[in-house]
């Protein structure tokens, strides 16, 4: 064999087995990009709840952390409370639309999980519930229909 021949043999060997072989090293590595998408997201939204979680703490006298409510609350107690309220469905909306899919993978399932329990345990709360359809309006309607059907059949705290 010529030294031309050993070449065009080789580009064949190359375009059979090289060609194919980047295809899935690409597809690859964009899956695992996608992967690093998704987790950076959940952290972030992550954050975002924690930081909710630091004014309900400064916003102790609300009781948000007791199953239920303790005594009357001012009117300027039930309106921080709405705030609140508002600010934690915002949340769940911004979850609801960057990590719900209707045909989740594995993972996806298990990073939305959480959201899903943090919106039962809320929904649990009848101050929340009852504070619920009034913040509603104007949100994304998947997600309207979603915590609508968590509120409806999840178990009140007592």
């Amino acid at each position: 064999m010529s030294g031309l021949e050993w070449l065009e043999a080789a580009s064949y060997l190359v375009t059979i087995v090289g060609l194919p072989l980047a295809i899935a090293v690409y597809l690859l590595d964009q899956r695992r990009e996608r992967q690093t998408d998704e987790e950076e997201i959940f952290l972030r939204l992550s954050d975002e709840y924690a930081d909710f979680m630091r004014l309900v703490i400064d916003n102790a006298d609300l009781y948000l952390l007791a199953p239920t409510e303790k005594g009357a609350l001012s009117e300027e107690q039930r309106e921080r409370k709405r705030a609140l309220f508002a600010i934690l469905v915002s949340l769940f909306e911004r979850a609801y639309v960057l990590v719900y899919e209707d045909n989740m993978s594995r993972q996806q399932q298990r990073l939305w999980q959480s959201w899903a329990d943090y919106m039962h345990e809320w929904c649990a709360r009848e101050d929340f519930r009852a504070t619920l359809p009034g913040l509603l309006h104007g949100e994304d309607p998947g997600f309207v229909a979603l915590i609508g059907r968590i509120a409806a059949t999840v178990e009140p705290t007592r």
